[in-house]
């Protein structure tokens, strides 16, 4: 399991998570529209999701209907860089 960061994020990139996450596995550059969780380096230790003021990151077992394609969202970002 991982976390994944998902829709309230867009145009918001409050990085309040990077700044707890222990193995800094959250990402973004400047003209991204949001933040994204490497899921291969995520711990799942959950600190990110109350940091984030605009509760955009849950575990991927946990994600709503609506925001499961975030999961691949986030992966495919990392298969990117």
């Amino acid at each position: 399991m991982a976390y994944v960061i998902t829709e309230p994020c867009i145009g918001t990139k409050d990085k309040s998570c990077v700044d707890v996450c222990p193995v800094d596995c959250i990402h973004g550059k400047d003209d991204d529209k949001m933040l994204f969780i490497d899921p291969e380096v995520c711990i799942d230790c959950g600190a990110c999701v109350s940091a984030c003021p605009v509760e955009a990151i849950y575990a991927d077992a946990d994600l709503p209907d609506k925001w499961k394609n975030y999961i691949e969202i986030n992966a495919d970002y990392f298969k990117k860089v």
